[in-house]
């Protein structure tokens, strides 16, 4: 794997090339720590920011990969993709002008075990990212995320005064099954808000 994490999946993960089998318990509770490549390069309309790896989809090496994930049909719904991508179909998700990222990349059953200091760092190398590869926007999945890395305790969702390096940022309700607050159809107007001005003609 390159310093980018672009090579492949992780050491250990679970193989995912096509729909990808269940992992067990056992290898779910080895991913700890196990970090993701992103699904990134260069000129994307949206670069999607996670939190950071669930155990799950670092068992398996890809992003949001838990069956029943919010993410794919909020991204769909929404207008980002003209089809419900599959999350091993990096090739196409690129193609489509979407990359994901996390702002840690440091699997964890519960997105509390990370730091506020870890998540602020993470910042440093999203910029860099944003600086590499020029996505027109940076989209931060969760609100409490943002509030704590970019230490903006008063941030709401939508367009945010940031940069990273070329790129806007927008903060997004976090796609989990555990936000209560976005049921699907709530949390795919959010993204279609986001899709229709970073859509708009420049």
């Amino acid at each position: 794997m390159d310093a980018d994490g672009l090579s492949g999946p992780p050491p250990g993960a679970v193989p995912a090339a096509g729909p990808f089998r269940r992992p067990t318990r056992a290898e779910v509770a080895a991913a700890v720590g196990r970090g993701l490549v992103d699904v990134i390069g260069p000129g994307l309309t949206v670069l999607f920011c996670g939190f950071n790896p669930g155990l799950y989809s670092a068992a398996v090496g890809e992003h949001f990969a838990r069956r029943g994930s919010r993410f794919w049909p909020a991204l769909h719904g929404s207008g980002f993709t003209d089809r419900q991508v599959h999350p091993w179909e990096r090739d196409e998700l690129l193609r489509q002008g979407i990359g994901i990222t996390s702002l840690s990349n440091r699997a964890t059953a519960r997105a509390d075990e990370l730091t506020a200091v870890e998540l602020v760092a993470g910042v440093v190398r999203l910029a860099a990212k944003a600086e590499r590869y020029a996505p027109r926007w940076v989209a931060i999945l969760g609100v409490t995320a943002y509030r704590i890395a970019f230490e903006r305790p008063r941030a709401v969702l939508g367009p945010q005064p940031d940069r990273l390096g070329p790129a806007r940022v927008w903060v997004l309700p976090n796609p989990s099954g555990l936000n209560a607050h976005f049921p699907l159809p709530a949390l795919t107007a959010e993204f279609a808000a986001l899709h229709r001005e970073a859509t708009r003609p420049r």
